[in-house]
């Protein structure tokens, strides 16, 4: 499906350079997948879609409402850049009507639900926007603020912005269902696992190219233990997650982490790459809930334990909604595939303030911080 190009400044507005050497904003540009979009998916014909009750019950900027966030409340790229003094979230690149000043103030959020690294994940989904499109929107954006403030000022703002990723899960999700082949023969993980990394690194140095400085790479988490994952290997209700979907992303975060090293060493001072390790935090909170607060660490919040896990709430008394939990804070799923909120506030938490096990070679807040 090809991709409709839509800018994502529309509004053409006079933004001084003087005032924006004055910005001093958290300004970020968020690529991934639906751990991330903020709405992308709104604007695309796609199965793969957060645009209607309970999806956002808890975000309070629009009041409860859905936003096309694929969870109950905010993102972990919403609450790190709220913690780092952001004043508003990053919009969707889609949204309609985007002042041209967001890209310098907040940035802009280039997500899309069912995404991944490769183009042809997510294919069953119908529309979605692989990483290399979202570079390529990344690239609009870069043009209107060329146009507007100059290549050397744009250069200077692009260093200092962080450029997230948030992407990978969808692949190895559609690696291991059958029916959805992403090869006409499936390939070893080995090879998988290299045909991934390989296609990232491209796009990662296309960002480099575009200005990108200040990158945090957030590495899979432990998929073999969400529940559609759970469901599909018949391991429901407290069974054990699936260690051979685990053992094939571990082994790719390993090699993520040494090709981030490595770029890292190529580059020296002129750009940093974070290693962000999602997958031990995120396993730590699973195999220790209590320890932080929750009640339930294998099922969804919303949709029920058994497929097609759908979440979506009625329209009024008459029509049937999805079993929904009691109280959400209590649960580390929201829905098959995605954290809640309060799950995402404390790995968010720690890729902010964590030590070396979990950002290497710094944290978030470090990597802000930082001068290039």
């Amino acid at each position: 499906m090809e991709i409709p190009v839509v800018p994502a400044l529309v509004l053409i507005i006079t933004l001084s350079v003087n005032n924006v050497w004055r910005c001093v904003c958290y300004t970020a540009f968020v690529f991934g997948d639906s751990l991330v979009d903020a709405g992308n998916n709104n604007y695309l014909i796609t199965l793969s879609k957060a645009d209607s009750p309970p999806y956002g019950i808890d975000f309070s900027p629009s009041g409860g409402q859905p936003t096309g966030r694929f969870t109950n409340g905010r993102t972990i790229a919403d609450i790190v850049g709220e913690a780092l003094g952001g004043k508003s979230f990053p919009p969707p690149y889609f949204a309609p009507n985007i002042a041209a000043a967001t890209a310098f103030r907040t940035g802009i959020n280039y997500a899309s639900g069912a995404s991944g690294i490769l183009d042809q994940t997510g294919t069953l989904f119908i529309g979605r926007v692989p990483l290399r499109q979202q570079i390529n929107n990344f690239e609009q954006t870069r043009s209107y603020m060329v146009n507007m403030v100059g290549e050397n000022t744009t250069n200077t703002i692009l260093k200092n912005a962080i450029f997230s990723l948030t992407i990978g899960s969808n692949d190895v999700l559609n690696y291991f269902q059958p029916s959805i082949p992403l090869f006409g023969d499936k390939v070893s993980p080995t090879e998988f696992q290299d045909f991934m990394i390989s296609n990232l690194t491209v796009q990662l140095k296309e960002l480099h190219r575009l200005g990108a400085r200040k990158f945090v790479v957030v590495n899979i988490g432990p998929l073999g233990c969400i529940p559609f994952i759970r469901a599909i290997s018949l391991n429901i209700l407290g069974g054990k997650c699936s260690a051979k979907v685990n053992a094939l992303v571990r082994e790719y975060n390993k090699k993520l982490k040494e090709e981030l090293d490595q770029m890292n060493n190529n580059m020296g001072r002129n750009a940093i790459f974070v290693y962000a390790n999602s997958y031990d935090v995120f396993r730590e909170i699973i195999l220790n809930f209590p320890k932080y607060g929750f009640v339930n660490n294998d099922g969804p919040c919303c949709g029920g334990y058994f497929p097609p896990f759908l979440c979506f709430k009625g329209k009024n008394a008459n029509t049937s909604s999805s079993a929904l939990c009691d109280d959400r804070s209590k649960y580390v799923f929201w829905d098959a595939y995605h954290p809640t909120e309060a799950a995402n506030l404390i790995i968010a938490d720690k890729l902010l303030n964590g030590d070396k096990s979990v950002c290497y070679p710094m944290n978030i807040r470090q990597l802000y911080n930082y001068m290039i």
